[in-house]
């Protein structure tokens, strides 16, 4: 089996990466990283991939994917757009840990899988469980998908709290290792707002069927609960390389060495209503996912932007959905926007939100 792991640098491709090399039948094939190259040459020296990509324009490099016969896409943000249509027209199974080009191009991304017959195994922890739950079931049979969130690192701060949280108080999350700007995402809630665009477009649930609900020990992943009431979970320990693993060997299941579950140590498990309350970031991201076409562009434009704006520094915790909304109340929204339609909001959105942070 040939892999390309593109994003192999950051934090979902370094598991990955740990987890092909206690596979016997695995070559990594590709490799690919936006700047770490000093990773990236240690990683090429391990694997000695015949593919390697730097830079974030070198994802439009095909070779990359051709010869691979699962792609996991792993890199952060839009940049993991082209690289995912590029392995759906070459009909490539798809281990899927870039969510946020499923909440720009949904739409197109959905014409496409129907078009050329690819394969998505999401390898979001959330959509990994429900995938997992669906399994061959009859999406009639669904009454409804249940999202679990941790809440993050502020789920009991009040919003005066929140106007003078730190970079370092954001990157402290209760129970994930993750990279920085994922990481801020789960602070705002914007991540659990895109992972329920991720849900409605992977499984084709409407919005209306996807529940979030808090779960602090994120030992439940999510859970889908069917016409007959009963629900059906996935469960496991806080570590991605579980359902990286999964989508790898997907439809088997291969014997792992990752620390297994025990649930007479967690002793309890607790769920609660999600108040949105303090995070505005979540309430924009349903409200661009009904009004759909571009406007989920701008959404995820204007809030890499702003994310990177805080991570820099520049602007404060509370201003991130400030400069959200800003863009997407100016917005003209296309409906069925097409790919160039999709780059080109992208990149006005971007420059809009950049002028108006300053």
């Amino acid at each position: 089996m040939k892999i390309s792991v593109l994003g192999s640098t950051g934090s979902i491709g370094k598991s990955a990466l740990n987890v092909i090399s206690n596979f016997k039948n695995c070559t990594v094939i590709g490799l690919s990283a936006n700047k770490n190259k000093s990773l990236l040459n240690k990683q090429v020296k391990k694997f000695k991939p015949k593919y390697i990509a730097v830079g974030i324009n070198e994802l439009k490099n095909i070779s990359l994917i051709k010869e691979a016969d699962i792609v996991l896409i792993a890199v952060v943000g839009s940049s993991g757009l082209i690289p995912l249509i590029n392995s759906i027209r070459l009909k490539k199974r798809i281990a899927l840990a870039n969510k946020e080009a499923l909440v720009i191009a949904g739409e197109l991304i959905s014409r496409l899988l129907k078009k050329y017959k690819a394969k998505i195994v999401p390898v979001d922890s959330e959509h990994s469980a429900i995938f997992q739950c669906i399994n061959d079931n009859d999406k009639s049979q669904i009454s409804k998908i249940i999202l679990t969130a941790s809440g993050g690192p502020f789920r009991n701060h009040s919003y005066k709290n929140l106007s003078k949280v730190c970079i370092k108080d954001v990157l402290r999350h209760p129970t994930w290792r993750m990279g920085k700007k994922i990481t801020v995402d789960s602070a705002t809630l914007m991540n659990k707002g895109f992972e329920v665009i991720e849900a409605h477009y992977l499984f084709g649930i409407p919005y209306d069927k996807i529940e979030v609900v808090v779960h602090p020990q994120s030992i439940v992943h999510s859970g889908v609960e069917f016409i007959d009431g009963s629900i059906i979970a996935q469960l496991g320990i806080t570590d991605m390389r579980l359902p990286i693993q999964y989508a790898l060997t997907y439809p088997k299941r291969e014997y792992s060495s990752i620390k297994k579950l025990n649930l007479a140590e967690i002793g309890k498990l607790e769920f609660h209503k999600l108040s949105t309350k303090n995070f505005p970031c979540f309430e924009l991201a349903l409200s661009a996912a009904k009004i759909s076409g571009s406007m989920l562009t701008v959404l995820n434009a204007a809030n890499e932007v702003a994310v990177k704006k805080f991570l820099d520094n520049k602007i404060s915790f509370i201003k991130i959905p400030k400069l959200i909304e800003k863009a997407m109340n100016r917005h003209k929204v296309i409906k069925n926007p097409d790919l160039e339609d999709i780059l080109k909001v992208d990149f006005e959105t971007r420059e809009y939100v950049e002028e108006i942070a300053r």
